[in-house]
């Protein structure tokens, strides 16, 4: 009887899909210190995998361009994940999708702070462009839009 059991867990742990199973994803959040929306932004990773360890900073400017983030691209917060950063907010779904496909990038940014996106709450009334951005002085390019 208890091998039947054992049998039936381990169906269930053949069968459960492999995201169930991941990993925490490490980040690190520079932030503007007076900004309660990068809080905001750093639960909504971490309600979708990330563990985020807050960083205020009084000189994000010199911190994100030590990043590598264009100074037009710069917002409240710089994150740094898994050797990428990513600046403003940009939705996990492409957060994800570049640490699955690990392009030659620095990272990624969301100019601005758009209603209706992570961590700004209201409705988007308008789509996003996600700039890829790198370290080479090269102009940022459109990595997606939403």
């Amino acid at each position: 009887m208890k091998m039947t059991y054992r049998l039936a867990a381990l169906a269930v742990l053949i069968a459960t899909p492999l995201p169930a199973f991941a990993a925490t994803i490490n980040a690190v959040m520079y932030k503007n210190p007076s900004c309660s929306c990068c809080e905001t932004y750093a639960a909504y990773l971490e309600k979708n995998g990330f563990k985020v360890e807050l960083k205020p900073s009084n000189d994000l400017d010199q911190v994100s361009a030590g990043l590598g983030v264009p100074p037009q691209l710069q917002g409240c917060h710089s994150v740094t994940i898994d050797g990428y950063v990513v600046d403003g907010f940009v939705p996990v779904e492409l957060i994800k999708k570049m640490l699955t496909e690990h392009p030659a990038i620095t990272g990624i940014a969301l100019a601005g702070m758009p209603m209706g996106s992570p961590g700004m709450g209201g409705e988007k009334t308008e789509p996003w462009t996600i700039y890829a951005f790198t370290r080479d002085g090269k102009a940022p390019t459109v990595y997606a839009t939403e």
